[in-house]
């Protein structure tokens, strides 16, 4: 899907958009005015819900872990669509062989490696194509959102101990890149969710009694949805939140606190 836009409008690559918690953004930044580029390894369903949100959208298959990937889809928004605002590096990878979490003992460097290809370095191709461009061609607003998780707060406990160290990584680069881009008007901040109700989640419980239980030990009493997150992301690339960046913002329902 390609179109072109109006002058003056707000672009958004949503990578990880055509499911789960980046569909969600996507879906709430076409409803704040955006032009949101859905942007997923899966083509298929990155073409959906670019669809569903209407003919100014689009749509972009890429694999975020390979450089000339992220920079073709780069090239192509830029030179067809126009420049690029806003950054949501929501796209992340949680290995979980036979459905279980692997211990480090246990752990394969494979499951290592695609941990970090995907959750960190996927979020650095990314941004640093995003900051080259606009060190070019400034843009007003300029936002990025990068995502952790509550399991690198906490040390996990369904994740692995890949997916968390690349989730801590990520929340660690997020602060030096918020630095590094500040001076161009940008801001940058990362989104650490608690338990949200996503095929992600679903994958490291046995049931849904045991999905039930885990919203007990969350203070306000239920798992999160994945709007909940995207309302979060919604106010980060606001106007509002011209004065945030550097900031870790956790969507966990008081599942941790401090």
């Amino acid at each position: 899907m390609t179109n072109s836009i109006q002058t003056g409008d707000r672009i958004a690559i949503v990578t990880g958009g055509g499911q789960g918690i980046g569909a969600g953004i996507c879906r709430q930044l076409a409803a704040a005015g955006l032009t949101v580029v859905v942007a997923d390894i899966q083509a298929d369903k990155a073409s959906a819900v670019a669809a569903a949100l209407g003919s100014r959208h689009a749509s972009r298959a890429v694999d975020v872990s390979d450089e000339a990937a992220v920079v073709q889809l780069f090239d192509d928004v830029e030179a067809h669509i126009g420049p690029v605002g806003v950054l949501v590096c929501a796209a992340g990878l949680l290995i979980l062989p036979g459905g279980e979490r692997p211990m480090i003992a246990d752990m394969s460097l494979d499951t290592w490696e695609r941990s970090f290809a995907v959750n960190t370095r996927g979020a650095f191709l990314c941004s640093r194509e995003y900051l080259r461009r606009r060190t070019e061609r400034p843009v007003p607003q300029g936002r990025v959102i990068f995502f952790g998780s509550v399991a690198a707060q906490l040390g996990g406990y369904r994740a692995s101990a890949a997916y968390i160290g690349a989730k801590a990584a990520v929340m660690g680069y997020a602060k030096a890149f918020a630095r590094e881009s500040a001076h161009l008007g940008i801001t940058a901040n990362a989104i650490a969710p608690g338990l949200i109700d996503t095929d992600m989640l679903r994958s490291t419980v046995s049931s849904s009694g045991a999905l039930a239980a885990a919203a007990q030990s969350i203070p306000l009493g239920r798992i999160g949805t994945v709007d909940d997150v995207a309302s979060a992301v919604s106010y980060l690339v606001s106007p509002a939140a011209a004065y945030l960046t550097g900031l870790v913002i956790d969507v966990n329902g008081g599942y941790r606190m401090q």
